[in-house]
Parts: structure tokens; C-alpha cells; sequence
């Protein structure tokens, strides 16, 4: 009876150890990679430009290297939000003079990977799970998975965060007089912020109030949109670029990177995510009939 009554605890605090070493093996992992980009960065002697991207392969490739020693790639997740807040300020300190558009760029992708970063601690369960679609691929790819984890789950997703930050690295560079043509820019990035804050909230109080796997989320933006905190994601960087663009029209190729995440999320990950959760939630073709897959507006139908 006694040894009942004493499992619950122990299950918890084994729990709270596994997820507290896992944070400190990650936290160590990038650290680490943080100081090697800044050697690379330091000493490729090329471009600015080929050095940031020289440093981002090379701090990748110290995470590849970390999820293969800690059998886990979702060592790389966070990456995707830290890449950004680490490069542009520092960047931005070593160019020195900045203008108020750089100031005000490089704040909007603070907010935005302050955020995103703060929530994929509040869900990390600990190093023993990784996200279902690395399992997926690590089953489909066998002897292969080290290979496909680099190219696939680590460097893809670096490349397209390299091409949606390289507008404000533009910016930074050029240092442009600020305009109040970039507002609307800036305004599309904050709802993207907006969004995603709001949907990750909604969902997190879902989960906590049903422990029902198959329940389908109906509340809030999630009641209008399949997908709220991916839309709020493609504004984020589709804002970053019309904000380049409206400082120096000159640099409208540089919206590749907004297009490539708008592609990542349209093409692999929404169809990836939704092929997943017909299997196991209750009623979810009905769901995708009568709601939106990313824009959060009442949807008309047919019964």
C-alpha cells in the first residue's frame, strides 16, 4: 500500500530529473555551437555574408552531432528560433551604426524567437521523446536516418531560416533611413507574433482541460483555423521581407526565404500533420470541411 501511495512521487520526480538533464545536455549542445560559429565566422575571411552563412552550417552541424550522441534530432527544434535572435544582434553590434528600421527589425524577431523558444520549453518533455515525425523517418530511412536527420530534419530547416533572416541582415547591413512605408511590414510581423502567442496559449489550455487525445480543438482562432500558429509564422517573415522591400525596393529577391517557410508549411508539414491526426482524431474530415486550414474566418459550406 505504502509503495502505491510513494510511485506517483517517484514517477514525477523522475520525470522533472530526465527533463532537467536534457536541458542542461541541450543548453550545453548550443553553447557549444554558438562558440564554434563564432570561430568560423571569425576566421572564413570572406563576405560578411558567406561568413554568417559558413557559421550557421558549421553551428548546425555541432547539433547534428549532438542529437546523433543524444539519440535524440529534437535536439535541433529549438534552432529554428534561436538561429535568429543570435545572429542579428550580433551581427547588428559589429556593423555598429544601426537605423531605427534595423532597431526595429531586430526587436520584431527578438519578440517573435523569445517567444517561440519560451514555448518549446514549456513543452519539452525530456531527451527519452523526440517529435513523431523524426520517429517516422527514422523508421523509413533505417542505416540512412544520420544522413537524412543532417540533410533533411537539421540543414533543410537551417537554409530556409537563413533565407527569411537574410532581408533584415540587408537591412542591418545598409543601414536604410527609416520610412513609414515599412510600418505595414512590421504590423503583418506583430499579428504573426500575435497569432502564434495566442493559438499556442489555446491550445495548451485545451490540452491541460481534456486528456481525451482524440478531442479535436474548436475554440478560439482553432474554431476558424486548422493551423492559426503556422499562419502566424509565414506572416512573421512574409512582414520581415515587405519591411526590406520598402526600405530598398532593390532586394525583392531576397522574399525567396518568406516563400520557401510559406512552402515548408503547405507542403510537408500542414499534410504531414493532418494525415497524422486522421488516424486518431474523432471526426477530423468534418472538422477540415467546415474549417479554414490557416486563415481564421468563418468558412461557408455545404451540408
Amino acid at each position: 500500500m505504502i509503495n502505491n501511495l510513494n510511485t506517483p512521487s517517484i514517477t514525477e520526480s523522475t520525470r522533472k530529473s530526465n527533463r532537467s538533464i536534457g536541458f542542461l545536455l541541450i543548453t550545453l549542445s548550443y553553447l557549444t555551437a554558438l562558440v564554434i560559429g563564432l570561430i568560423v565566422y571569425k576566421n572564413a575571411g570572406r563576405s560578411i555574408w558567406m561568413n554568417l552563412f559558413l557559421a550557421d552550417l558549421a553551428a548546425t552541424f555541432v547539433i547534428w552531432v549532438s542529437s546523433l550522441l543524444l539519440n535524440n534530432a529534437s535536439v535541433y527544434d529549438p534552432y529554428w528560433s534561436v538561429q535568429p535572435v543570435v545572429i542579428l544582434p550580433l551581427l547588428a553590434l559589429q556593423v555598429g551604426s544601426l537605423s531605427a528600421t534595423s532597431l526595429l527589425l531586430c526587436a520584431m524577431v527578438i519578440l517573435w524567437g523569445v517567444r517561440l523558444t519560451l514555448n518549446w520549453v514549456k513543452t519539452f518533455k525530456g531527451l527519452h521523446e523526440q517529435d513523431w515525425r523524426y520517429d517516422q523517418i527514422k523508421h523509413q530511412t533505417g542505416q540512412f536516418y544520420p544522413l537524412v536527420n543532417l540533410l533533411g530534419i537539421q540543414l533543410m530547416p537551417t537554409l530556409i531560416v537563413f533565407a527569411c533572416i537574410a532581408p533584415i541582415v540587408f537591412v542591418i547591413l545598409q543601414t536604410p533611413k527609416f520610412s513609414l512605408l515599412i510600418l505595414p511590414g512590421l504590423l503583418i510581423s506583430l499579428l504573426g507574433v500575435m497569432l502564434e502567442t495566442v493559438a499556442d496559449h489555446q491550445m495548451h489550455d485545451f490540452r491541460r482541460k481534456n486528456s481525451d487525445r482524440s478531442a479535436i480543438i474548436r475554440v478560439g482562432l482553432w474554431k476558424y483555423s486548422r493551423h492559426p500558429n503556422y499562419l502566424g509564422e509565414i506572416l512573421m517573415w512574409w512582414g520581415a521581407f515587405l519591411v526590406c522591400l520598402a526600405a530598398d525596393p532593390s532586394a525583392w529577391k531576397l522574399g525567396l526565404g518568406a516563400l520557401l517557410n510559406t512552402a515548408l508549411f503547405l507542403f510537408i508539414s500542414i499534410p504531414l500533420a493532418e494525415k497524422r491526426m486522421a488516424k486518431y482524431k474523432d471526426g477530423f474530415t468534418e472538422y477540415q470541411h467546415q474549417t479554414r486550414m490557416l486563415l481564421p474566418l468563418p468558412k461557408r459550406y455545404r451540408n
